[in-house]
C-alpha cells in the first residue's frame, strides 16, 4: 500500500501568524502519526516563513514513522540534512524567494551538481528522491545521478483531472512505468486531494509514497484532522 506522508508546513504557517506555539506543531506531528499517517514531511525555506530550522530538529526527536525533508540543496540545507539524518530527503528546484514548488528538476542540465549532492546523501545512508516532471529523459538522468526515487510533480494532473482524468493521468502513468523499469522508487505530490488521489493511486498501483499538505490541512478545517488522515488513507487502499 502506498504510504501517506503529511506535510505540516501549513500548521507552522498558522502558528507563525500569531507567534507563540498555537497550534503546537510538535503535538500535531504526534497526533498525525497517532491518527494513522505513515510519515511526516517538512519543507524548510531560508526565510523560515513556515517551518523553522529548529522545528526540524524538534520533529526529529519525536517522530515514530518516517521523516521526509524537502528543499533546495544549498549548503545550509545540506548541513541540516546531515545533522538530522532523516529517512528521506527530497530535492526540489525552488531557490530562495519562490512561493511554492512550481517545476521539477532539469536533471540533465543540473547533473553535475545533483550527482555530487546525491552522492553525499547516499554516503550518509539517506534515501534521496528527486522532484521531477514526467519527461522520460530527465527521469533517466535522475537514475544516472544516483537517486533512489523520483517524486512526480502532480500539479498538471490535479489541474486537468476534472476535465479529462484519463488524459490527465496518461503521462504520469507512462513516466511511472518507465521509472519503475529502470529501478527507481516512485513518490508523488503537489495538489493531490480527496477529489483526485484515489484515481491517481489506482492508475499507478506501485506508488511508494504520496506527500500531501495544503489540501489535507485545509480539509481538516471542515472534517477534523483525525477524520481527514483516515479519509486520505482510505483512498490509498487497493
Amino acid at each position: 500500500m502506498c504510504k501517506l506522508s503529511v506535510n505540516v508546513n501549513k500548521i507552522a504557517t498558522l502558528r507563525n501568524a500569531r507567534g507563540g506555539e498555537v497550534p503546537n506543531l510538535i503535538q500535531v506531528v504526534k497526533d498525525i502519526e497517532a491518527f494513522g499517517a505513515d510519515g511526516i514531511t517538512v519543507h524548510p525555506r531560508p526565510d523560515e516563513r513556515h517551518i523553522r530550522y529548529k522545528d526540524v530538529f524538534d520533529i526529529n526527536e519525536v517522530y515514530k514513522t518516517e521523516f521526509n525533508i524537502e528543499g533546495y540543496p544549498n549548503r545550509k540545507f545540506m548541513d541540516l540534512i546531515f545533522d538530522v539524518k532523516p529517512t528521506q530527503v527530497t530535492l526540489v528546484p525552488d531557490p530562495p524567494g519562490v512561493l511554492t514548488s512550481n517545476a521539477g528538476w532539469d536533471t540533465k542540465s543540473n547533473f553535475d551538481m545533483l550527482s555530487e549532492v546525491v552522492g553525499e546523501f547516499n554516503t550518509a545512508g539517506i534515501r534521496t528522491s528527486i522532484f521531477i516532471d514526467t519527461n522520460r529523459e530527465l527521469i533517466e538522468y535522475a537514475k544516472k545521478l544516483g537517486a533512489n526515487r523520483v517524486e512526480l510533480y502532480t500539479e498538471a494532473y490535479a489541474t486537468n483531472y476534472s476535465s479529462n482524468r484519463e488524459l490527465a493521468v496518461k503521462g504520469y502513468r507512462e513516466a511511472a512505468d518507465y521509472a519503475r523499469s529502470i529501478g527507481l522508487g516512485l513518490n508523488a505530490g503537489h495538489d493531490l486531494s480527496l477529489e483526485n488521489l484515489k484515481y491517481f493511486n489506482e492508475q499507478i498501483p506501485f506508488l511508494d509514497e504520496v506527500s500531501i499538505g495544503h489540501a489535507l490541512i485545509s480539509d481538516a478545517l471542515y472534517y477534523g484532522l483525525e477524520n481527514v488522515v483516515n479519509m486520505y488513507q482510505n483512498l490509498l487502499i487497493k
